[in-house]
């Protein structure tokens, strides 16, 4: 069981702009005074960028466009509708926004068996909808797939007792807590766990902070330490800037990369840089459309695949 895969799959968007539906909890989203057409070209070459530079260094990035005749402004962030798993499971998720219900394509899952890889069975929770209930894939959920252990910041897009059911299918001990941002001076739910929190081999980045509850705080922290990862701390707003939004991945002759941003990158010190350096390089790429627009940075744009191959 490994922790990092070098196969990812992107989907490149058509129709990239703000989503009405999703900023509702999205408090990292924002307006842009371009057109939605600008908007969605700006996109189109901040992603195509982005995987040239992935690919440079080795790592298999599958892209699928993004469907035209749908309206999915998301569609860009895969990783939370889909996770692909190394027993050859792919689990479908529950979304809160009723236009990101249409990001599930099965053409993407035939595309990956083009590609050589093996689908055994589908885990699909989507019905969860129905009761307005949502876990949106590894946006919710943060594997640590070597020790088993799964964490999940409990928010409108994490519900409580699907996560647990999701650990039980899959095997992952639950670890469970609030996360909180100040927004006009309230602190109120951040709508994803890999927004304050990144889980590489031997560190993990975390906007502690943002765990306001001392007993929680301290949980994360002993299941962090109790797996042996170095515990790389980062402020509230180096994570509104997405440094807590990162992805490791790995490239050629098995060379581990730490995947994020250039506005996350920016946002580290040395010494935070440093520290995550000792680990592995760190890849950057200007995704500032993205990011505005969207509320979501290069971790969310990232679907790793674990599927076994034919």
């Amino acid at each position: 069981m490994q922790q990092t895969t070098d196969t990812i799959l992107m989907v490149r968007p058509v129709n990239f702009r703000k989503n009405e539906q999703t900023a509702v909890n999205n408090y990292f989203q924002e307006d842009m005074s371009l057109k939605n057409t600008e908007i969605n070209t700006k996109a189109q070459e901040e992603f195509d960028g982005f995987v040239k530079k992935l690919r440079a260094v080795g790592i298999n990035v599958i892209v699928v466009s993004d469907d035209v005749l749908m309206d999915t402004p998301d569609s860009i962030f895969p990783n939370n509708w889909v996770s692909f798993h190394s027993n050859g499971d792919v689990a479908i998720y529950p979304m809160f926004a009723e236009n990101r219900r249409l990001e599930r394509r099965d053409e993407i899952f035939m595309k990956l068996e083009e590609e050589g890889f093996k689908i055994e069975n589908i885990v699909d929770y989507t019905s969860a909808e129905e009761e307005g209930v949502f876990l949106e894939g590894t946006g919710s959920i943060l594997m640590d797939r070597v020790n088993q252990k799964a964490y999940c910041a409990l928010s409108p897009r994490a519900d409580e007792e699907l996560f647990i059911e999701f650990c039980e299918d899959f095997e992952y001990f639950p670890v469970i807590f609030n996360a909180n941002q100040t927004v006009n001076g309230e602190r109120l739910p951040i709508y994803h766990t890999n927004v304050m929190m990144c889980l590489a081999e031997n560190f993990a980045v975390i906007c502690l902070d943002s765990i306001d509850d001392k007993k929680e705080r301290k949980n994360v922290i002993k299941h962090l330490k109790q797996t042996n990862k170095e515990v790389i701390s980062i402020t509230e707003e180096q994570m509104h800037q997405f440094a807590g939004n990162m992805l490791q991945l790995r490239g050629e002759n098995d060379q581990r990369y730490l995947v994020m941003s250039g506005a996350a990158h920016k946002s580290l010190s040395k010494d935070q840089i440093a520290k995550i350096e000792k680990h592995c390089p760190i890849i950057s790429s200007s995704l500032d459309t993205i990011e505005t627009c969207g509320g979501g940075s290069a971790r969310c744009m990232m679907a790793e695949v674990f599927l076994p191959k034919h």
